[in-house]
């Protein structure tokens, strides 16, 4: 492979906060051509301030993509995304369900349009269903999935992650979604519409806790860091002199590796743990046994340690490890960029790699509307003349 694999693909992002400007980063990644497209004081991210916790990931997902504004609620910037529309590839979203419908500009109108457009939309629920027109958010689809029902300690209240993952795993989806429907134009030359939904997309990471729901046949109570159906153990976070490393033994040679590790083969002859489900049945002695060991060195001598003797572990890393992890800079995963607020920050390359292709060097996000004379003029023939009636109707 010599050249991106979506090279040539030109895109309209509509992206708002991290679901759609994921997809976006993806795709810019992959060699296309994304066309941010924002209204005229910005998506919800860049408007929050110059500095603030959305100024990193903002950064973050944004990069390498040209930066246009545009009035969707007046006529005639539904007009103008018309013109656009006819000379793109893809146009994606993940406005609340409906937006693009309400002001005419939906699916249907563009695609009759151009009919080879990819029209793709990432919505809490989907555009069918009786949940269609329920907003999401990434905390409400843990709620609404169940995520929330089986994270947390046992007898605590529901939690949710920390990390945004609904969020971040329909911008995945949405991303194959498109690449998909692109694959299939090449065979059929028609464009498609594709309906994301985020309750869709995070019901497979249920898999374990329904795996156990369906053979207790009710709700398994909340675990913590142990295994959602109790088993599997050791599976657990266990207290380092300095921290916490993660262990867990799937198989009966992986406990069997793990007693080596400890240094105490004789575990192997204690009828208590003889078995998986015995020591399922002995965890909290058998915690207590893997805590007493850990508790005697570093996360780093216990990592080196497992890692010598096939043991599954890794330590809990905080956020200062992560950006300065080495595994990720040298893989080119993460780069340290400067930011005007934040200082240097590190940054992501695609996780999407191809040997012998390296991902396209990261850029600056463009200034608000930076790139609206450009794209206007090369996409829908707008002259001078027009831009300035467009600006003064506040059209872009």
């Amino acid at each position: 492979m010599n050249r991106q694999p979506l090279d040539g693909v030109t895109v309209l992002d509509f992206g708002q906060v991290y679901n759609g400007p994921y997809c976006g980063f993806l795709l810019a990644q992959g060699g296309a051509r994304v066309i941010k497209v924002e209204s005229r004081i910005g998506e919800t991210l860049r408007a929050r301030g110059a500095t603030s916790t959305a100024s990193y990931p903002f950064a973050l997902l944004n990069t390498n993509k040209e930066c246009i504004t545009l009035n969707i609620q007046s006529a005639q910037g539904q007009t103008l995304l018309k013109r656009l529309a006819k000379n793109v590839d893809v146009v994606f979203e993940n406005f609340a369900p409906g937006t693009m419908d309400k002001y005419g500009i939906g699916s249907e109108t563009l695609r009759a349009l151009n009919p080879r457009l990819i029209y793709a939309s990432s919505t809490g629920f989907g555009t069918e269903g009786p949940y269609r027109d329920f907003l999401g958010m990434d905390i409400t689809l843990q709620a609404m999935t169940g995520v929330m029902s089986i994270t947390g300690e046992e007898g605590g209240p529901p939690l949710k992650t920390a990390a945004a993952f609904a969020d971040f795993i329909a911008g995945t989806h949405l991303y194959a979604g498109i690449v998909s429907a692109l694959y299939a134009r090449e065979q059929s030359g028609e464009g498609a519409t594709v309906d994301i939904s985020m309750q869709d997309c995070v019901f497979p990471t249920l898999a374990t806790a329904l795996g156990s729901y369906y053979v207790a046949g009710a709700q398994p109570t909340r675990a913590g860091n142990r295994h959602p159906g109790r088993a599997l153990a050791p599976y657990n976070v266990y207290g380092t002199s300095d921290g916490h490393v993660a262990i867990i033994c799937i198989r009966e040679g992986h406990w069997r590796k793990l007693c080596q590790a400890m240094g105490q083969p004789e575990l192997l002859q204690d009828e208590r743990f003889a078995t998986t489900a015995l020591r399922c049945e002995n965890m909290e002695a058998l915690d207590a046994l893997v805590t007493r060991w850990t508790e005697r060195h570093t996360k780093s001598e216990i990592f080196k340690i497992a890692q010598s003797h096939g043991v599954i572990c890794a330590p809990v890393q905080n956020l200062g490890d992560v950006v300065s992890d080495p595994h990720l800079a040298a893989r080119g995963s993460l780069e340290a960029r400067g930011h005007p607020q934040l200082g240097e920050i590190a940054q992501l390359h695609t996780p999407l790699r191809f040997r012998d292709l390296a991902p396209p060097p990261l850029t600056d996000v463009p200034p608000l509307g930076r790139d609206t004379a450009q794209v206007l003029a090369e996409l829908a023939n707008v002259d001078d003349e027009e831009l300035e009636r467009l600006r003064a109707a506040e059209a872009v």
